[in-house]
């Protein structure tokens, strides 16, 4: 490996593993995708850390769990004393820029990259606070995501992507002619395949008489759901509704259209680094934020720790890597670290959760060791939710909801809840303490609580008088497309169709 090569980072959002071929799909057109982890190291079995989307870019950015950095939810300040991996990598002597979606939220709108290519798609400010005990009507998924899918030749998520691309690109084409010669860190991050389940005619089009895979688990009734799926479809409007086969084939045919539709925007950054002579000399990474519940169980979107919410893609790609798989389990954490290991960056001034991933490489694939941490701490839970993943067992646990334990390997479905079994009694044991050793949550309950109320406060006295703006590259009064908290998202998202 060069002693400081350049790194390209790519990211996707709500993007489940499971959809790509790398990960057993084979109906999912996205030969790019196909191209770049075969020629690199796929990590097989990679999670997220939080199954939302600020949080988990938030706990991506600073190497530690969201609840350590206060990302408790969509509307939670980034503080910006918290080093990034953007921090260590501009400190190691890198240019940093990032092209798309980042999702800060606070009047630090850069976090250590030097430039942003890009305004943000969401709201920088408050407008997604929840408040636990009393949620109320907010802003948030319904059932026309699934119901409105299909073709849609333009859309607000497509003139976004279209805008990350195309600074992307000229970004790198700048780079080349510039007379700066440091190394580059280039974030390029895409709002799709997250939902409206929609794309352009073309994308459709590949999958004309193609068997679109359905659900594996069908829709289940309300006894037999967990209590948080059930707030989670209340929340909603999908409890009790059985969405018509023809509403789920469209549904998931549109979802992997949109990656087929990122796939290409993808190749025309690569064709730019290849064109300027830069892909010798790069790390290429892509992943996604979180994963997306497609249909199982009758689940949409994401907020859970079933597999399909929580496994993304993971694929790390240059010239002096080796093709491979790698089984030891990994999460969006151990990015901050792996980055840092490619920069020969400073030692980190905090203890990070994660681990460089380039270190799992080239070691013959032995059992998986590590135990993988989540957190859940949003809105539809009265409390937080915690979730490690070690061995062939997975562990859920909520002080109100109770507790759930899965062996993913004789039940990959999440089907049999064996907290309830007394031969796996000395197992949930285990994870019971080692929650208890990783989370304080009568303390991060008063933490997350005193925080919904600061800034809902800060929310409802920033409407007042002149406003002010957080939003990257943005004055009181500018007019843009994108969401900015002002309507309802569903509202937003299906306007500009």
């Amino acid at each position: 490996m060069p002693k400081q090569p350049n790194i390209l980072f790519i990211q996707v959002d709500q993007l489940t593993a499971s959809a790509l071929r790398a990960y057993g799909n084979e109906i999912c057109h996205a030969p790019t995708l196909d191209r770049l982890a075969d020629a690199g190291a796929v990590f097989e079995t990679a999670y997220c850390n939080y199954p939302l989307c600020a949080p988990s870019r938030f706990s991506m950015a600073t190497g530690k769990l969201a609840s350590e950095v206060g990302a408790y939810d969509n509307a939670a300040e980034f503080s910006a004393e918290i080093p990034t991996y953007a921090h260590y990598l501009r400190a190691a002597g890198y240019q940093t820029a990032l092209s798309g979606k980042m999702h800060f939220i606070g009047p630090d709108q850069f976090h250590g990259f030097e430039r942003r290519l890009t305004a943000d798609l969401y709201p920088a400010d408050f407008a997604w606070v929840p408040n636990w005990g009393n949620e109320g009507k907010r802003d948030t998924n319904d059932p026309r995501a699934v119901r409105i899918a299909g073709v849609c030749e333009r859309s607000v998520q497509i003139d976004y992507d279209e805008e990350v691309t195309f600074k992307a690109v000229q970004h790198l084409y700048d780079i080349a002619r510039s007379d700066d010669d440091r190394p580059f860190f280039l974030q390029v991050s895409y709002t799709h395949p997250h939902e409206p389940y929609l794309c352009r005619k073309e994308f459709w089009d590949l999958y004309e008489g193609k068997d679109i895979p359905t659900p594996r688990v069908p829709a289940l009734s309300e006894a037999e759901h967990d209590p948080h799926s059930v707030r989670l479809l209340k929340d909603f409007g999908m409890l009790g509704i059985r969405f018509s086969d023809e509403d789920i084939a469209r549904a998931i045919r549109g979802y992997y259209g949109s990656i087929s539709y990122i796939d290409t925007l993808v190749a025309r950054v690569l064709e730019a680094l290849e064109s300027t002579r830069a892909a010798d000399n790069t790390v290429i990474v892509f992943t996604s934020d979180h994963g997306e519940m497609l249909g199982e169980r009758g689940m949409w979107f994401k907020k859970h720790f079933f597999e399909k919410s929580m496994r993304v893609p993971l694929f790390i790609t240059a010239p002096w890597i080796a093709p491979q798989r790698v089984s030891e389990f990994s999460s969006l954490v151990d990015l901050l670290p792996t980055f840092s290991g490619i920069a020969h960056a400073p030692e980190p001034v905090d203890t990070l959760e994660g681990v460089d991933l380039l270190t799992l490489l080239d070691r013959g694939n032995p059992a998986p060791e590590r135990a993988i941490h989540a957190e859940y701490l949003a809105e539809s839970t009265p409390a937080p939710i915690f979730m490690i993943r070690k061995g062939r067992f997975k562990f859920v646990s909520s002080s109100v909801d109770g507790v759930m334990l899965f062996d993913l390997e004789a039940d990959p479905d999440e089907l049999t809840n064996l907290a309830r079994r007394t031969d796996h009694a000395d197992i949930l044991q285990k994870f019971t303490e080692a929650a208890a050793r990783k989370w304080d949550e009568e303390q991060l309950t008063r933490r997350i609580r005193q925080s919904q109320k600061r800034r809902r406060l800060v929310r409802n006295a920033m409407t007042l008088g002149e406003r002010q703006l957080w939003n990257h590259d943005e004055r009181p009064g500018d007019s843009v497309l994108w969401y900015r908290g002002e309507q309802g998202y569903n509202e937003w998202a299906f306007e500009y169709l």
